[in-house]
């Protein structure tokens, strides 16, 4: 072979080789990435399949081609195993496993909200479970609260502001006059002491502080009967045990806790209640400042005699004992403190205190008329700065 064919020979071998060299190369690159993409389109594909049966047979509408609306209500208490397993039975969802695990992995266990639900069956589990938790039921229940030392007119004006009621009118007249609920004994026991009409609200005291969950149609009688069992239960026979040993009916000790409520903080509640005592047993006025408050419904630090000698049955500076009766209704833990005084306070004789600086909420405390005199000139200009602040005169 000449050196000339053996030249072009070797030329195109090497041509071969380097085509095949650069072909397996870049088969190499492409095999495994085509073989990704292939796996990747059966899973895809599995995923898929899997994902359309699991979406039909649990996640899909019930009826694609029914569009009518179904009512459907949740009742205050149910649990959210009671309210998949109603979705189910009404033929709503398909599953009501499927619904209870999808609520409680999407943090939507607690949020099922009372009502009444129009839902329709071309809705998937999903858009269900959205439209339960987002509240847009009409609800059938709602949520009231009396603060302890509220007094009836607080609570009620409280409630037309809330938009529970759109006039107090019925509310305090049936809390005025109190006639309607004779069944309840302490009630009675009020309307039959000879002076239920000199009161200015006869229920005053009587409905006891809490959150309650009422019906949206509740009316202003079904929410003071609600108030007044709460108190049934509040003032139990162990209560009515102590205040018998005291020598004071169930209205003696509410007024007295109602002023322990409107005098001080929680912290101060049993001492409070060791001066009161204290100046029943010396039969000394108990000259509290709340009680004037009730009287002219201006909450003033810095009383002027004008105000100390208004006409009242209410007036602890013009009345000797207790007032006619409670001037707000007191939480459970005043009405403790009028059952069970500070034992120190009341064998020390406390017989006085005042306020401290307003904001503070702190009060002194004094044995003797002289030490209460010196406390009162300290404090004084405290007081008068605070109803400057807020133009009360």
């Amino acid at each position: 072979m000449s050196k000339e064919k053996r030249y072009t020979y070797r030329s195109m071998r090497d041509e071969r080789e380097y085509g095949f060299y650069w072909y397996s190369g870049l088969w190499h690159i492409l095999r495994p990435i085509l073989v990704g993409l292939t796996v990747l389109v059966l899973v895809i594909g599995i995923g898929m399949t899997v994902w359309g049966k699991l979406y039909g047979r649990f996640l899909a509408p019930v009826d694609q081609e029914d569009a009518q609306e179904y009512s459907f209500e949740i009742n205050s208490g149910e649990s959210l195993n009671r309210v998949a397993t109603n979705l189910e039975n009404a033929g709503l969802i398909r599953s009501r496993s499927v619904f209870k695990y999808y609520c409680d992995f999407a943090g939507m266990s607690q949020k099922i909200q009372v009502g009444s639900y129009t839902i329709r069956k071309d809705m998937t589990m999903t858009q269900i479970a959205d439209l339960l938790t987002t509240g847009d039921g009409n609800p059938l229940v709602r949520n009231i609260t009396l603060i302890p030392g509220e007094t009836v007119e607080d609570f009620a004006a409280r409630m037309v502001k809330n938009g529970v009621w759109e006039s107090a009118d019925k509310f305090l007249a049936a809390c005025r006059d109190g006639k309607s609920y004779r069944e309840y004994y302490y009630i009675e026991d009020v309307l039959a002491s000879g002076r239920a009409g000199e009161r200015k609200y006869v229920l005053e005291g009587y409905l006891s502080p809490n959150t309650y969950e009422v019906y949206v149609t509740a009316t202003e009688d079904d929410i003071i009967r609600k108030l007044l069992s709460q108190t049934e239960t509040v003032f139990t026979v162990e209560n009515q045990e102590r205040a018998e040993e005291l020598g004071m009916t169930m209205d003696q000790v509410l007024t007295l806790a109602s002023m322990i409520e409107k005098e001080a903080k929680e912290s101060d509640f049993a001492r409070v209640s060791a001066v009161f005592h204290n100046r029943l047993k010396e039969g000394m006025k108990l000259e509290s400042d709340v009680t004037v408050h009730y009287v002219t419904g201006v909450r003033k630090m810095a009383l002027a005699d004008k105000d100390l000698s208004v006409s009242s049955p209410y007036n602890t500076y013009q009345v000797t004992g207790l007032p006619l009766g409670p001037i707000c209704n007191p939480s459970q833990a005043a009405i403790n403190a009028a059952l069970y005084p500070d034992d120190t306070y009341l064998r020390e004789k406390y017989l006085y205190f005042c306020a401290k600086e307003p904001e503070s909420g702190e009060l002194y405390f004094s044995k003797t008329l002289d030490q209460h005199r010196r406390a009162v000139e300290s404090y004084a200009p405290y007081w008068q700065k605070y109803d400057e602040d807020r133009g009360i005169r």
